[in-house]
């Protein structure tokens, strides 16, 4: 099968990165999943080929995400070539078998999070899902002060735009402090094909929460993240405007301003739309009604032991 240009773009742009951070083969001597111990499996997708689990890592809480890397365009026929075929099953013109891949080419993603809180365990077990509509007075009377009670730290964040963490990560920056931010691949996109391109531009500025703030004011600021952002992935990666999906989440899985670039090729966790709010949709929004976002009701999902399902349905909301 021929290699595209846009695969070729996306091998270049991993050797690139792999030449500025070093030897990515090197492995960490102090393997954190080699101590840990299983507590309790959260959720897993046969579908997805992911598994979450709640466990200890030396005394501490973690969990640790396993999920099955996607078959790439460029190692098909090393994989066909160099694998081991177990016969399963033959009936005419059918067969089944089980493909033992060479070690390389059979990875499994692996994130660690280690003291993980009990927010982080919550956000990965499998629960009910409801359905809340917010209206403009009901965030400022119980989802604006519930945030505010909430010690929800974003201090991973500031590290980024601050160069202290994920600094070689970084594929573009903007510095200006009020229409300014940096575009990175999210962790849930291995950079290895295009299929799923995920990245997700954070911005400077520190005092907007989520699309609740936004007015008229901040249409320079989005119109920059939407230009440059798009720009920079289509030189970067070759994927043009037209075939990406630019969205705000609401609620945001963080309170710091955040935009997320993927592939209208991946079904991206979070991009349906109870969730997801197109970038070009809240700007020409925001350019009819720079208080749309204050007033307009809007719709999300909570799972059952958040506890801001708790306070709406306090308040008869559901």
């Amino acid at each position: 099968m021929a290699e595209s240009e846009n695969d070729r773009a996306a091998k270049r742009s991993k050797t690139d990165a792999i030449n500025e951070r070093g030897d990515e083969g090197e492995r960490s001597s102090d393997s954190p999943v080699s101590d840990f111990e299983v507590t309790r499996i959260l959720r897993e997708c046969a579908r997805e080929k992911n598994i979450f689990i709640h466990g200890k890592v030396k005394g501490q809480d973690a969990v640790v995400i396993l999920e099955k890397t996607p078959i790439r365009q460029d190692t098909l026929s090393e994989l066909l070539k160099s694998s081991q075929l177990q016969l399963e099953m033959k009936n005419d013109v059918y067969s089944t078998y089980q493909l033992q891949a060479p070690a390389h080419l059979n990875e499994i993603k692996t994130t660690v999070i280690c003291p993980a809180t009990e927010k982080h365990v919550k956000k990965y077990l499998h629960q009910e899902v409801f359905l809340v509509e917010e209206s403009g007075e009901d965030y400022r009377n119980l989802t604006l002060p519930y945030i505010s009670s909430q010690s929800f730290s974003v201090q991973w964040v500031h590290n980024i735009l601050e160069k202290k963490a994920e600094a070689d990560r970084i594929v573009f920056e903007d510095p200006d402090p009020v229409t300014g931010f940096v575009l990175l691949p999210d962790f849930k996109w291995d950079q290895k094909q295009l299929q799923d391109l995920y990245l997700i531009a954070i911005v400077h500025r520190r005092d907007v929460k989520s699309l609740r703030d936004l007015t008229s004011e901040h249409l320079p600021l989005l119109t920059n993240i939407r230009s440059k952002g798009e720009d920079t992935i289509q030189r970067q990666y070759g994927v043009p405007p037209s075939k990406l999906r630019v969205y705000f989440h609401y609620q945001p899985s963080y309170y710091h301003l955040h935009v997320h670039f993927t592939s209208l090729e991946y079904n991206a966790p979070g991009c349906g739309v109870e969730r997801a709010h197109l970038l070009s949709d809240v700007i020409q929004n925001l350019q009819a009604d720079s208080s749309y976002y204050h007033n307009r009701s809007l719709a999300f999902p909570l799972r059952a032991d958040d506890a801001l399902l708790l306070k709406f349905k306090a308040a008869g909301k559901l």
